[in-house]
């Protein structure tokens, strides 16, 4: 799966992972030693995320049921938790700085592509 900015036609992902239970969405990236370029993490449903016991800052983007972007969060340290946001459905994990290179903003909207 991978995940495109159709506003700007950027890759945001091209390895997209889905955490779509409470247990994975709860461990999410806890404990792992780094998100890889060009990997993201999707917790759905999801208005808020934690970064207790996670290594390394992430970027933090949330989306609505259409996928368009309502909130980024730029490099979030571990051990933060995020503000709950109003009509998020999703919210895409990246590396830090993922979205200032790839000029992801609020109201942009991305494709979740399946199956590549």
């Amino acid at each position: 799966m991978k995940v495109i900015n159709a506003d700007n036609n950027t890759i945001i992902t091209e390895h997209l992972k889905v955490a779509a239970n409470f247990w994975s969405r709860l461990k999410g990236l806890m404990k792992t030693d780094s998100l890889p370029e060009g990997s993201a993490l999707l917790l759905e449903p999801c208005s808020s995320i934690h970064t207790f016991f996670m290594r390394y800052p992430i970027d933090a983007v949330f989306l609505d049921g259409e996928n368009r972007v309502l909130y980024i969060l730029h490099s979030i340290v571990p051990f933060r938790l995020s503000p709950l946001i109003k009509n998020a459905q999703k919210v895409l994990e990246l590396p830090a700085g993922y979205c200032r290179r790839t000029d992801t903003e609020v109201g942009n909207k991305l494709q979740i592509i399946k199956g590549e």
